[in-house]
């Protein structure tokens, strides 16, 4: 059985990143958007990740334009948006695709580890939140209206 570490992904600067690199850790990976309704969770995760990195917490983004086209900029428009209009600090990847005959291995395991309501393994749009735990197995999966202040207590119990 696979766990996050046995994944490589691109940063949004081109280098490919090792998830390994967060071996021992809390992480929440999220597929993100610019120009989403869910946007403003931008600024609850960062929140999360500065609360919580010292103790071991990380938040991957992962940019997805697969839903409304809400994602359309290139690495450097959407670093430039992050970190502009919430001061992002959490590690960003480039843009990949969720779904499809195009997804990224990393969600088609994601998605098998932990399906949505009913069984169903497709992602249904932006901000759809994965938490892994420190030894690179997925503990759960999370809507993309879930909060990240709801997910506190959730954190905190892995940390």
């Amino acid at each position: 059985m696979a766990t996050l570490y046995d994944f490589t992904a691109t940063a949004l600067s081109g280098a490919d990143v090792p998830l390994a690199n967060y071996r021992g850790k809390v992480v929440l990976i999220v597929n993100t958007a610019s120009e989403c309704g869910f946007t403003p969770q931008y600024a609850g995760l960062e929140t999360l990740f500065r609360a919580y990195k010292d103790p071991g917490f990380v938040v991957l983004g992962f940019p997805c334009n697969q839903f409304g086209a809400q994602e359309p900029g290139d690495a450097a428009e959407i670093a430039d948006f992050c970190k502009r209009a919430y001061d992002v600090s959490f590690p960003m990847f480039a843009k990949i695709a969720v779904n499809g005959p195009d997804e990224s291995p990393l969600y088609t395991w994601l998605k098998r580890q932990a399906p949505g309501l009913m069984g169903t393994r497709r992602i249904k749009w932006n901000f759809t939140k994965f938490l892994i735990d420190r030894t690179g197995k997925v503990r759960a999966r999370y809507a993309p209206s879930t909060s990240a202040q709801a997910l506190r207590a959730n954190i905190e119990a892995l940390l």
